[in-house]
């Protein structure tokens, strides 16, 4: 039964077993294109997520902070735009340091104050701890292109801290970063689950638990997600949880079980796709038999769009684009880098709709916070607008604009329908690249999406003043530390606006020498 609003709202906060739980699904390199309910064109089944996105609310102008995973993890979790940290371009390695502060607060650590139980389970890719032997901690620099050169002199015997359970979460079972980034061991809670004694390679080389395997990952990741929301019922059924559930999959290494290989008639990633979409059925199975999926808010989501790595062509040659209707892909500026997959299911209050409304996964935590009747403390979720009132049937976007990077740290702004992009090609992988694929290009693009979702036509020419007004409001925002109401804040570092290509830093060392 669905509350009035004035009621629903007079009652948030009151009652922690009144509180939905929570859970958060987030896919790592799926496309938007990728789901069925997205893509009438789809050429893979997604019949679970298909059935998730009928029975809750399925946006279509939802974003990541980056065409990458690390950043878009930090601003999920925190509520703020990455690039006011450290990380101003590509993603962190299996063995990086971490990228959250230690006072930071996080989507786990609101909803532990407000008497959650909260849990993580799969790829963490935020930095952690490891310690040396000899004293210190590992810092792989963020440089995983190469086997980590300490790798060696980690104490694995040791705890592992600033990770998860440092972090808000109560429980934590699963990996370090990228399943293609050493080490490759299971971390549960602090420790590692068997001393990585072996070396093996899933696209790097590097210290592995020798009972560890690739395609175990996602099914364990679901498994323990299950026992957690099991356990956590048996042993207090009035107290909500929250399930935060970072897939590995359909990143690389692309490995799914016996069970899906040519399952899709395709390719691997579309194999791997279909187990994605069935291991996300078996968990809201679970809820099913639990009797909870009433009253739990489940959100399905990606990190960023599809991966280079997926071989779009053989995709594109069976008739399936994992990007639908936009240009780019993983690590673009362009739509198809961070215009993710995006459904909200809350059977308890939400009514069935598709959404136009301009949302990203940095607005979880003022969304959670106001479901829950908690405060965001001053200084915290400097870049989260809440979108309850959407879900709850607002027409009117609550957002107005987002800001959105690339792997190179570029930038773009949305203002409405607009879109300016800092950058004269994709700013990542797909063509234009970054260096001589740009060659004579402008060096922004302003695109109206309403009428050009694909990013063709470029009108910075036309529209000068539209084109100087988004970039002074980029400035804006990042001069004041936030893009909410209230008091300037500081960025962790200097934020430089334009990036310069490879070409550009070829010619600026030739002017200096």
């Amino acid at each position: 039964m669905r509350l009035p609003l004035f009621l629903f709202f007079a009652c948030l906060g009151l009652v922690a077993a009144d509180r939905p739980n929570i859970i958060v699904i987030l896919a790592d390199d799926q496309g938007f294109g990728d789901l069925g309910a997205n893509n009438p064109q789809s050429k893979i089944a997604t019949p679970q997520l298909d059935a998730l996105a009928k029975g809750g609310v399925r946006f279509t102008d939802g974003h990541t902070s980056s065409g990458v995973c690390t950043p878009t993890r930090y601003s999920l979790l925190t509520g703020r735009y990455h690039w006011r940290t450290k990380l101003q371009s590509g993603v962190l390695g299996g063995f990086s340091t971490p990228l959250i502060a230690k006072d930071r607060l996080t989507l786990a650590g609101l909803l532990k104050q407000q008497g959650y139980a909260t849990g993580c389970f799969g790829k963490w890719h935020l930095g952690m701890s490891f310690p040396l032997k000899n004293g210190g901690i590992a810092d792989d620099g963020g440089n995983f292109s190469k086997a980590f050169q300490d790798a060696a002199s980690v104490d694995y015997g040791r705890d592992i801290v600033d990770g998860p359970v440092d972090h808000g979460f109560d429980t934590f079972f699963g990996i370090s970063a990228s399943l293609d980034m050493p080490p490759f061991v299971w971390i549960k809670d602090r420790r590692v689950t068997e001393i990585p004694s072996a070396t093996k390679t899933w696209l790097r080389s590097g210290p592995a638990g020798p009972k560890f395997e690739a395609v175990d990952v996602m099914p364990s990741v679901i498994d323990q997600t299950i026992a957690f929301i099991e356990a956590q019922r048996k042993a207090d059924p009035a107290k909500p949880f929250f399930a935060y559930v970072p897939l590995n999959a359909p990143h690389t290494p692309i490995v799914p079980t016996k069970e899906f290989q040519g399952s899709s008639g395709i390719s691997p990633y579309a194999d791997f796709v279909k187990q994605v979409d069935h291991d996300v059925g078996r968990l809201l199975a679970s809820l099913d038999k639990q009797g909870l999926t009433e009253n739990t808010v489940v959100i399905f989501t990606s990190d960023n769009g599809c991966s280079t790595a997926a071989n779009i062509p053989e995709l594109q040659k069976a008739g399936h684009e994992p990007s639908y209707v936009y240009r780019g892909n993983k690590a673009d500026l362009y739509e198809g880098g961070h215009r993710v997959p995006f459904l909200v299911r809350w059977p308890a209050q939400v009514k069935p709709a598709v959404s136009a409304a301009l949302i990203g996964q940095f607005d979880f935590l003022a969304t959670f916070a106001e479901i829950t009747g908690a405060k965001v403390p001053a200084g915290m979720g400097e870049d989260s607008v809440s979108f309850l009132p959407v879900l709850l049937g607002a027409k009117e976007s609550v957002r107005q604009g987002i800001v959105s990077q690339s792997i190179n740290g570029s930038f773009a702004i949305r203002e409405g329908n607009w879109k300016l992009l800092l950058s004269a090609g994709s700013a990542g992988w797909s063509s234009p690249k970054p260096g001589p694929e740009e060659a004579g290009l402008p060096s922004v693009q302003l695109y109206d999406l309403s009428k050009d979702p694909g990013e063709r036509k470029n009108l910075q020419a036309e529209l000068p003043e539209r084109v100087a007004s988004m970039k002074a409001e980029l400035e804006k925002l990042i001069a004041r530390g936030r893009s909410t109401p209230g008091p300037d804040l500081a960025n962790d570092v200097p934020v430089q606006l334009i990036k310069q290509s490879p070409a550009g830093k070829a010619k600026t060392k030739a002017k200096k020498k």
